[in-house]
C-alpha cells in the first residue's frame, strides 16, 4: 500500500455502477446452488469495497480542506449519487434475502447478516431518492457552515475547534470572553441553522411517512441498524441515568467547583477541572504521534502491528486547520484494508483522546481486516464505541508519555469528564426523540425544549443569561444531531460498558484486556447483548446495571 496522500482517486460512474449491480442481481437469480450464489456474493464484495473506498477517499480529502474546489465538487456529486447507489444495494440485498439457498448463505455469513439485510430493506425504497438527496445536501450545508466558522478573538481568527484552548483556559476571564465570542458567532448563524434543521426534520419525517411509519423515530432506529433493541429499552436506560447518574454527576461537579475555586459553576467553567488549568499534552503533534506509537508497541503485540502500519502509511490527518471539517472520526478503506483517522488537534488533552479513542476504532478494524465476510464488520455503533472508549482506559498506564508529572491530573479529569458526559449524551437523545415525535415544532419551541432538558440533565450549569447558550441554543453545535440522528446514545451505552472494563482492569488488567480483545474480534458476528455476555459485560439495559456501576465508580472519584 502507498501512503494515503499518494492513493489514486477516480470518480465512480453511476451508470456503470448500476449496470454492474444489475448484472450481479441477474447472476444471483440464475445461480443453481448456494455455492454459486456465494461466488456471486464475493464479486459483490469486490465491487462494493471499491465504490466505498473511492467514496471514502473523496470524503476524507474534502474534510481535510472544505474549500478545495475539486473535492468540494466530488462531495456534491457523492451527495447526489449515493442514494442511487443505495438503491442498487437494496435491490441486490432483496434478491439475496429471498434466496432459495438462504440456509446455506446464512450458515456462511451468520444470522446477524440477514437480520441487518431485513432492516435495510425496511428503511429504503427507490421513491425516497429525491428526499435522500435533499437530506444529504442539508447535512453538507450544515457541516460546511460549522467548518468555515470564523471567530474573532484577541486579534486573531479561529474556527470552533481551535477555540477550545481558550474555552478551557485556566484564566476564567479568558474562558468567559472565549465562550462569549462563540456565542456571538452562533447568534449570527442560528437562524440559518434553525432553517437547515427544520428542513431536515420535515424531510426525514416525510421519508418515514412514505414508508408507512408515523414519524421518523422507527426509521431512524432502522438506519442506525438497531437489530436487537428498541425505543422502550433506550427510554428505560435514560430513566436509570436520570435516577443514578445525574445525582452522581452533581456530586462530582460540586467537588469540581471547590477544586477550581469558584462560587458557582457557569457554562464557561464546564470543561475546566483544575485551578492551574487542565493538563495539556507535552510536545508537538508529531511528538504526540510518536509517543502514541511507543505506547501501542508496548501495550500488546496486536496493537504494535496496528500502530506501525498506521504510521508507515500516513493514515492520520490530525492537525487542526481553519478550513478543515470539525470533529474527528475513523473510517476504513476496504480496497487497502486500511483504517484512516481524521481529527483536529488543538493543543488540549483532546489531542491525546484522539490517539486513544479513534485508535480504538481503527485497531478493531485493523485486526478484522482479513475477514472474507464483510457482514462481520457491519458493527452497530453502540458496539463500535465500546472499542474506542475502552481503549481510552486501557492506555491510562502510558499517560506519562503525554502529560509528564500531570498524568494523575489527566486520570482524574478524564474519568470525571466521562462520567459527566453520560447525562449529557442522554439529553441529546431525548431531545431528538421529542423533536421527531413532534416534527411541527417551531425553532423557538425546539430551543425551549433543550432549555427544559438542561434543567433535568445538567442542573448545575448556570448560563448567566447568555443570549445563545442560555436560550437553548447549545444543541446547534452538536453535529451528530444533524448528521446522524439517534447516534449519540450509542456513545452513552458504550461508555457504560467501557467503564465496566475500567472497574475490571483496576482489579486484573491482563484479564480485562484479553476480554476486550475478544470483543474486538467478535466484531458483528453476534447481536449486542449476547456479545456483551460472552465477554463478561453487563447490558446497560439491565435494571441495576447503572446503580452497580455508580457504586463502583464512586470509590474512584
Amino acid at each position: 500500500m502507498k501512503k494515503f496522500s499518494e492513493l489514486p482517486y477516480e470518480r465512480i460512474d453511476l451508470e456503470e455502477t448500476k449496470k454492474a449491480y444489475a448484472d450481479l442481481v441477474r447472476r444471483l437469480k440464475e445461480a443453481k446452488s448456494g455455492e454459486e450464489q456465494w461466488e456471486v456474493h464475493k464479486d459483490y464484495y469486490k465491487l462494493t469495497r471499491h465504490i466505498s473506498t473511492e467514496g471514502q477517499i473523496a470524503m476524507i480529502r474534502h474534510d481535510i480542506d472544505t474549500t478545495d474546489e475539486f473535492y468540494d465538487k466530488e462531495n456534491d456529486y457523492l451527495d447526489s449519487v449515493t442514494p442511487e447507489w443505495e438503491n442498487c444495494l437494496n435491490e441486490y440485498k432483496k434478491t439475496l434475502y429471498n434466496s432459495p439457498y438462504r440456509a446455506y448463505l446464512e450458515e456462511k455469513m451468520g444470522p446477524v447478516a440477514f437480520k441487518n439485510i431485513e432492516i435495510s430493506l425496511k428503511s429504503f425504497d427507490e421513491k425516497l431518492i429525491p428526499l435522500m438527496k435533499e437530506e444529504n445536501e442539508l447535512v453538507s450545508k450544515y457541516t460546511k457552515l460549522i467548518a468555515t466558522a470564523k471567530i474573532e478573538f484577541e486579534g486573531e481568527t479561529y474556527n470552533l475547534s481551535l477555540m477550545s484552548k481558550f474555552t478551557t483556559s485556566k484564566d476564567r476571564d479568558v474562558r468567559k470572553r472565549a465562550v462569549k465570542a462563540m456565542s456571538d458567532y452562533f447568534l449570527t448563524v442560528t437562524d440559518e441553522i434553525d432553517d437547515i434543521y427544520d428542513r431536515m426534520v420535515k424531510n426525514r419525517t416525510a421519508q418515514a411517512r412514505m414508508l408507512g411509519y408515523e414519524n421518523y423515530i422507527p426509521l431512524g432506529y432502522l438506519r442506525m441498524n438497531r437489530n436487537s433493541y428498541g425505543q422502550e429499552q433506550v427510554e428505560n436506560f435514560r430513566r436509570q441515568v436520570k435516577e443514578a447518574f445525574v445525582p452522581f454527576v452533581s456530586k462530582i461537579n460540586e467537588k469540581r467547583r471547590e477544586s477550581i475555586g469558584v462560587d458557582k459553576l457557569t457554562f464557561y467553567d464546564n470543561g475546566v477541572f483544575f485551578t492551574d488549568g487542565n493538563p495539556a499534552p507535552i510536545g508537538t503533534p508529531e511528538e504526540i504521534l510518536k509517543a502514541g506509537q511507543e505506547m501501542y508497541r508496548e501495550l500488546s503485540p496486536e496493537t504494535a502491528e496496528f500502530i506501525d502500519f498506521m504510521i508507515e502509511h500516513d493514515l492520520f490527518d490530525v492537525l487542526g486547520r481553519k478550513t478543515k471539517r470539525q470533529g474527528g472520526y475513523m473510517t476504513f478503506l476496504p480496497d487497502y484494508k486500511a483504517p484512516f483517522i481524521f481529527a483536529n488537534f488543538n493543543g488540549t488533552s483532546g489531542d491525546v483522546d484522539v490517539i486513544t479513542h479513534e485508535c480504538g476504532h481503527a485497531f478493531q478494524g485493523f485486526i478484522n481486516r482479513n475477514d472474507e465476510i464483510d457482514e462481520h464488520n457491519d458493527i452497530t455503533m453502540e458496539t463500535a464505541e465500546i472499542h474506542s472508549m475502552s481503549m481510552e482506559y486501557f492506555t491510562y498506564g502510558w499517560m506519562d508519555k503525554f502529560f509528564g508529572d500531570r498524568k494523575d491530573d489527566y486520570y482524574t479529569m478524564h474519568l470525571e469528564d466521562s462520567i459527566i458526559f453520560v447525562p449529557y449524551g442522554c439529553m441529546v437523545d431525548e431531545f431528538q426523540h421529542k423533536v421527531y415525535a413532534n416534527p411541527d415544532m417551531t425553532p423557538a419551541e425546539r430551543k425551549q425544549l433543550w432549555k427544559e432538558l438542561e434543567k433535568t440533565y445538567r442542573p448545575h450549569i448556570d448560563f448567566e443569561g447568555d443570549p445563545f447558550f442560555g436560550e437553548g441554543g447549545y444543541w446547534q453545535r452538536q453535529g451528530h444531531i444533524f448528521q446522524s440522528p439517534f447516534y449519540y446514545i450509542d456513545y452513552v451505552l458504550a461508555s457504560v460498558c467501557a467503564m465496566q472494563f475500567k472497574v475490571w482492569m483496576d482489579k486484573d488488567f491482563k484479564d480485562a484486556f484479553s476480554h476486550y480483545l475478544e470483543l474486538c474480534k467478535l466484531s458483528a458476528r453476534d447481536f449486542y447483548e449476547p456479545m456483551l455476555e460472552k465477554v463478561g459485560l453487563q447490558s446497560p439495559f439491565k435494571d441495576g446495571c447503572i446503580d452497580e456501576l455508580v457504586k463502583n465508580l464512586s470509590k474512584k472519584v
